[in-house]
């Protein structure tokens, strides 16, 4: 198994949107960025994901998601009237690809970016990184577990 952490605006899409979906499920869509796009490739069905809220005051971790369906064609890309509209994107090979996550739950407390920074093992996590901005980043066992820790999950 594998640890990602997914970033999303709340205010576009965040861990309560997922939990009200039908199933608790939704694609992840729109993602741009070769390097994310290279690790949604490699999720695999039961990967675990931290689901962060960026574009808040501080960004938090908000809660824990799985992957239900592994890396498939984004549409998004083959239509003209979507912001991901893709017209270099060829639909026998496409570029972008999508995944679908489903929710797992919601930590009773989010985890906020600055107690990420303080807490003693994540000094090596990619989102604690200067200049990562990445959308889709991997986490390590180590990681995952002392985050998991920290934000006590509930359904």
């Amino acid at each position: 198994m594998n640890y990602w952490l997914m970033k999303t605006e709340p205010d576009v899409f965040g861990i309560e949107d997922l939990k009200a979906r039908p199933d608790q499920t939704e694609h992840w869509d729109g993602i741009r960025n070769y390097q994310a796009r290279n690790y949604m490739r490699d999720m695999k069905v039961g990967d675990q994901i931290l689901f962060y809220h960026s574009q808040i005051t501080p960004p938090v971790v908000a809660g824990v998601a799985e992957v239900v369906r592994e890396a498939y064609p984004d549409h998004t890309q083959f239509d003209p009237n979507s912001k991901y509209h893709d017209p270099k994107s060829d639909p026998d090979n496409p570029r972008w690809h999508m995944v679908n996550i489903r929710y797992v739950g919601t930590f009773a407390t989010p985890i906020p970016l600055p107690q990420l920074k303080e807490t003693p093992g994540l000094e090596e996590m990619v989102l604690l990184k200067r200049g990562s901005r990445l959308s889709i980043q991997p986490v390590t066992a180590q990681e995952w577990t002392i985050i998991n820790k920290l934000g006590k999950l509930v359904k």
